[in-house]
């Protein structure tokens, strides 16, 4: 058994600016731990999982170099990198590498794509197959989203004792069903060769058009579109419904919603990253991730939903609620913070408060699921959460509402429903 984490590459992740400038998307910390960092975790769960390989197509950096090395030697499993040499699509990578992901002679494998939270029922979906269909099908996760949204998504007809995938669109235009495809997924090495009919469809296709660059694009192969729609009604798909919280990742504002979900787990997964009220410490409001190097003023109150980075500083009367604080931030007395995330290494000046409109689910509907929300609206800007990037120095006594500010700048005054560039 082994597991395959997508992470894409830098051309994706544009929604995810300022913050994707100076980290590679999936090491941004959600809850206190980079983003992949909660994947690799449930993987490790996994009983007889062997290796997990992370796919995509960033150039290999120290940042990445440095986190693979330290989650190797916290999970006590073998974790490698496999760089493509172009946007191969969410199909057409685990295509490329198949003899790495086969290696060792492995009966079966996960996929799960770097850009969701999840609580990852990955032992659950085993079993599920065990019980359901044959040892050579596959298995989608999926769940319930509301009929508007669903079109959002990747969407799966289902047989309704069986569980079997009778019919799959992607972003349909019109309402089909309200099981959407979580980007999780169990394949046995049978899939590869559905991948490569899809791939040998592509060549003969591309042969016909002579196009000059073809070798590349018969390659770029989209599990969704390509491969799911075609095996749905085939009897080889089946679907593991969760119940289970579940989210993606594709914009800023998603991941302080990310960040929620996961300190809610932590009080059953890991208790001991819940900071708590102590005498003398700050006042804890919820859930709140601190760590263990930043300094905080006892006069400060945190929280719910607070994640404070390494080396960060909260001085006296500070009070942030729905926020991300990433390393090194520095947030002077009396300020405000709310559903905002400050970027590394910026500093908010005495007595100025920092607010963001939160892009959350509908709290009343079980099964809302987050907006991919547009950044403009009729040619304005709409109201989101606050970003400031990497070092951003704010004044004193200033407001800055709704506004994304770009990394290294100064401001000097307020600003309202902003890009600041």
């Amino acid at each position: 058994l082994k597991a395959v984490i997508l992470i894409g590459g830098p051309q994706k992740g544009t929604r995810f600016r300022p913050l994707s400038f100076e980290v590679p998307k999936p090491l941004f910390p959600v809850a206190g731990v980079p983003m992949v960092q909660h994947h690799i975790e449930a993987c490790a769960k996994v009983p007889g999982l062997k290796e997990i390989l992370l796919m995509g197509f960033y150039q290999p950096n120290e940042a990445l170099s440095r986190f693979l090395v330290a989650a190797q030697q916290e999970f006590k499993i073998p974790i490698r990198y496999l760089q493509e040499y172009a946007a191969l699509g969410t199909g057409g990578g685990i295509y490329h590498f198949r003899d790495q992901i086969l290696s060792g002679g492995a009966e079966a494998f996960f996929v799960l794509n770097a850009d969701v939270c999840s609580e990852f029922p990955l032992q659950e979906m085993l079993e599920f197959r065990q019980q359901h269909g044959d040892m050579h099908s596959f298995v989608i996760l999926g769940t319930t989203a509301n009929r508007t949204q669903a079109l959002n998504y990747g969407c799966i007809v289902a047989h309704a004792d069986t569980q079997e995938v009778q019919h799959y669109v992607e972003k349909p235009s019109t309402f089909v069903s309200e099981i959407i495809n979580c980007g999780i997924y169990l394949f046995t090495p049978a899939i590869f060769q559905h991948i490569g009919e899809v791939f040998q469809r592509n060549q003969e296709e591309l042969a016909l058009e002579e196009s000059s660059n073809g070798w590349q694009r018969a390659e770029v192969i989209r599990l969704e579109q390509d491969v799911f729609t075609a095996l749905a009604g085939s009897g080889k798909l089946y679907v593991y419904k969760t119940d289970g919280f579940w989210s993606q990742i594709k914009s800023a504002g998603s991941a302080i919603y990310a960040s929620r979900l996961y300190l809610n787990q932590y009080s059953k997964s890991h208790p001991e990253r819940l900071a708590q009220n102590k005498p003398g410490g700050p006042v804890i409001r919820g859930n709140v991730y601190i760590h263990p190097t930043a300094s905080i003023d006892s006069t400060a109150v945190l929280g719910p939903n607070v994640s404070i980075g390494e080396g960060v500083t909260v001085g006296a009367g500070v009070r942030v609620r729905e926020s991300i604080v990433l390393h090194g931030a520095s947030l002077h007395d009396h300020t405000c913070v709310l559903n905002t995330i400050v970027g590394w290494d910026s500093t908010i000046g005495r007595w100025a408060r920092v607010e963001g409109t939160p892009s959350d689910p509908n709290p009343n509907d079980p099964y809302a699921k987050i907006d991919s929300e547009t950044l403009f609206r009729d040619g304005r800007l709409t109201p989101s959460i606050t970003i400031l990037g990497c070092s951003v120095t704010i004044p004193a006594e200033v407001v800055i509402l709704n506004s994304i500010v770009l990394p290294h700048k100064e401001l000097s005054r307020s600003y309202k429903n902003q890009i600041i560039l």
